[in-house]
C-alpha cells in the first residue's frame, strides 16, 4: 500500500463558485488526498479551516454520500436544525439525497481541520441552501444554474 505524504500535495484554495460567492471561500483550502493516492470511487479531502472561514456554501448532494470527521480545533456545523460544535474526533454523515443542507464555520481563533469523504458520483447535483443556486456536475465539468434549472447569470 503507497503511503501518502501529505507535505507533498499541493493545497488547493479557491472555489469553483461564482461570484460573489467565491470569494466568501477566503481562508479555506484542502489536499486531495484520495486523488493523490490515485482513488478514483471516492474521494478524500483533509480541508482547513482559518479563524472565520467556512468550508463551503450550506449544501446537500442529490447523488454524493458525504462523511465527515474533525480532526483538529473546533468547527460549528449548521444545518437546518441548528447547529452544532465538533472537536476532534466528532464525525457526521450526510447521505444522498437528505436536502438538510450543511457546511462548516471555523468561529474559534484556531485553524481547524476536517476529513472529507464522499463518493463520486458520474453526474452529481448540489443544492445551496441559502441562495438561489445548484450546480450540476457532469465528466468533470460544472454547470452553475438557480434552483430552477435555468442558467445562472448572478444573484437574484
Amino acid at each position: 500500500m503507497p503511503v501518502i505524504d501529505p507535505t507533498k500535495i499541493p493545497a488547493r484554495t479557491g472555489s469553483i463558485y461564482p461570484e460573489p460567492y467565491a470569494s466568501m471561500m477566503k481562508g479555506r483550502s484542502s489536499l486531495r488526498l484520495g486523488d493523490a493516492g490515485g482513488l478514483t470511487q471516492f474521494g478524500v479531502n483533509l480541508v482547513t479551516l482559518e479563524p472565520g472561514a467556512m468550508s463551503s456554501l450550506r449544501h446537500w448532494h442529490q447523488n454524493e454520500d458525504e462523511f465527515v470527521m474533525v480532526t483538529e480545533g473546533e468547527c460549528t456545523l449548521v444545518q437546518d436544525a441548528g447547529e452544532t460544535v465538533m472537536r476532534p474526533g466528532d464525525c457526521a454523515a450526510f447521505p444522498a439525497g437528505s436536502t438538510d443542507g450543511h457546511h462548516f464555520v471555523n468561529r474559534s481563533d484556531r485553524v481547524a481541520r476536517f476529513l472529507v469523504v464522499g463518493t463520486k458520483a458520474p453526474r452529481e447535483v448540489a443544492t445551496y441552501s441559502d441562495v438561489d443556486l445548484r450546480v450540476e456536475i457532469e465528466g468533470g465539468k460544472a454547470r452553475f444554474t438557480y434552483k430552477d434549472g435555468t442558467d445562472w447569470a448572478g444573484p437574484r
